[in-house]
């Protein structure tokens, strides 16, 4: 296959960024056909680490052009949308989370709104049966796409032309770029669904397997990105990609509509802020739990002296197991889209509720979810969504969390138009008490209603030491988002750890039901055995989360971690 040059940066290049060189030399372009992958890295002027190393690549050129972070984390997402099709999206939503220079805090939402066309009981049957596979398979699971908008509401906070941030992006569709094993082993886990649901042929399609050094070519999705490129948001909500759209609808049976499209707004909204032992967190408000959950859990071990117990000791472990559990018990009950439904946030936050959700916690003892349900307050989200973090030197940072819901979302590719379409549909709750495909429960607070936003985990976070960014974090991991957003930060701020070693060590998971504890497979036999002694139900599970983490050092420098858990890459300058 011929192998063009792209208008980028070379890996090598940028792998090396982070050492001092002259300014003077020029930027040459990325080598999308050979790259490496980088777990740590410390910059002296920016840094960003994402899912993919081209797209960590792409926001280190757009901070060595002179854009801020807020550029950086716009041309990350775009280059993801192209390098990372199971999460990184144009046909999905997320949230952004920053912290600006002059003390000015961001919260984006442009998580997927619910067609005009939906209605609540859309997905029960006759018979009264909730039908999950058509809130996860196929067109009528997807929700209005919102990350196109999302990246141009936070365009009014950047430097740089929103050309200069999409040319990256649009040159790694139109030329292509080397797939990784991973990469290969996930596109060909789907093609049977590609098959089934798709109704024209995508780039992703193959007849003989994806291997490892294969190219991936995108040119209907380099051709949707030079619309987006010459017309702003109106080359996605309007005229020929909204056209694709909606045609692709209607020969799948799905609800979105043209008036769905056009009226897509993102929503800047108050940020979730608290304090933490002397830090402030930053995170996301309502539609996503994950800043609500992230402070309750935070607050019920506030008051306990957790340093002492130890990094993964059982007594540690049972502590903020029994958090989760409450926390998670409240979001089922409470939670939902605050457009929609007046979600109580303040009464459970208040300092007594939270000690008084905490006073029938047992040392030693495992709680039972059919005994703790949701407070008296007063008035697998993906495993394949993805997060980034990206940090400047004039002290700008940013969080975002982007996803498609499921692994490529609906599976659905629109034609002609070379994206996946989400299936966040069934993050709304189909019927009461029915999980969805994380497990997760819930009831009228997040119900469907035309317009309104599906409760979300994703929980972009920014934690402040002094009013300064100290730590920029997030993760994919649906309902163990918050929970493993929650262990980074104890990680850190209380047990002590390195930034390395508060994202790869072993992480679990409780989320009230299934009343069980999720434990990695190398979480410690030890602990496991405790916490069973204690009556837990311990169940061992796969990779949790991938954790991005920047880490502002005392020197001022930028601490950048990938997650070990995929081909996340750290890069900085």
């Amino acid at each position: 296959m011929i192998r063009p040059v792209l208008v980028l940066l070379t890996m090598s290049t940028l792998l090396a960024c982070h050492s001092s060189r002259k300014a003077a030399a020029p930027n040459p372009p990325i080598d999308s056909y050979h790259y490496s992958i980088e777990k740590t890295v410390t910059g002296n002027k920016g840094a960003v680490v994402s899912a993919h190393p081209l797209a960590s690549e792409a926001g280190v050129l757009v901070l060595k052009k002179g854009g801020n972070a807020v550029d950086a984390a716009i041309a990350t997402q775009l280059a993801l949308a192209v390098v990372y099709p199971g999460a990184g999206n144009l046909g999905g939503g997320g949230f952004l989370v920053a912290h600006l220079q002059d003390g000015k805090e961001l919260a984006i939402d442009y998580r997927e709104m619910a067609p005009s066309g939906s209605s609540r009981d859309m997905y029960i049957d006759k018979d009264g049966k909730a039908r999950t596979d058509l809130s996860q398979d196929g067109h009528l699971a997807s929700g209005v796409p919102g990350t196109v908008a999302g990246l141009f509401e936070a365009a009014r906070y950047s430097k740089l032309s929103f050309k200069e941030l999409i040319d990256p992006a649009i040159e790694l569709a139109e030329k292509g770029f080397v797939i990784t094993e991973r990469e290969a082993r996930s596109l060909n886990g789907i093609q049977q669904d590609l098959q089934q649901l798709n109704t024209r042929p995508n780039a992703f399609q193959k007849k003989d397997k994806w291997k490892a050094g294969d190219t991936l070519v995108q040119k209907d999705l380099a051709a949707t990105l030079r619309r987006i490129r010459e017309k702003g948001a109106a080359g996605f909500y309007e005229g020929e990609t909204a056209r694709l759209i909606v045609e692709e609808m209607q020969r799948g049976k799905g609800i979105i509509s043209y008036a769905d499209l056009k009226n897509y707004v993102a929503r800047s909204r108050q940020p979730h802020r608290f304090d933490y032992k002397g830090y402030a967190v930053v995170s996301m408000p309502m539609p996503s739990s994950g800043g609500l959950l992230l402070h309750q859990m935070l607050k019920m071990i506030e008051g306990k002296d957790i340093a002492t117990m130890g990094f993964h000791s059982p007594q540690a472990v049972q502590l903020m197991i029994e958090a989760e559990r409450r926390a998670y018990a409240d979001r089922a009950e409470y939670m939902g889209d605050m457009d929609f439904y007046k979600v109580p946030v303040a009464a459970l936050t208040d300092k007594k509720y939270i000690a008084d959700r905490m006073k029938d916690f047992t040392p030693g003892k495992a709680s039972d979810s059919k005994i703790i349900g949701p407070g008296k307050a007063a008035a697998k989200e993906s495993e394949e969504t993805t997060h980034l973090s990206v940090i400047d030197g004039d002290g700008n940072a940013v969080a975002v969390t982007t996803t498609l819901n499921g692994g490529y979302g609906s599976r659905v590719v629109v034609g002609g138009a070379g994206f996946f379409l989400n299936n966040e549909m069934d993050d709304f709750s189909i019927k009461p008490g029915v999980p969805n495909m994380y497990g997760a429960v819930g009831g009228e607070a997040n119900a469907i209603a035309p317009g309104k936003r599906m409760l979300s985990s994703m929980t972009p976070t920014i934690v402040l030491q002094n009013g300064k960014p100290y730590i920029v974090t997030g993760t994919p991991g649906g309902t163990t988002i918050p929970t493993s957003v929650f262990q980074t930060i104890v990680n850190i701020l209380d047990f002590g750890l390195s930034a390395k070693d508060a994202v790869d060590k072993a992480k679990f998971h409780h989320q009230w039901l299934p009343d069980a504890v999720f434990v990695e497979k190398d979480f410690p036999a030890a602990t496991q055995e405790a916490l069973r002694k204690m009556g837990y139900k311990i169940d061992s599970r796969g990779d949790i989360g991938r954790v991005e983490l920047i880490r502002v050092l005392p020197d001022g420098k930028f601490e950048a971690v990938a997650d070990k858990r995929g081909d996340d890459s750290a890069s900085g300058w």
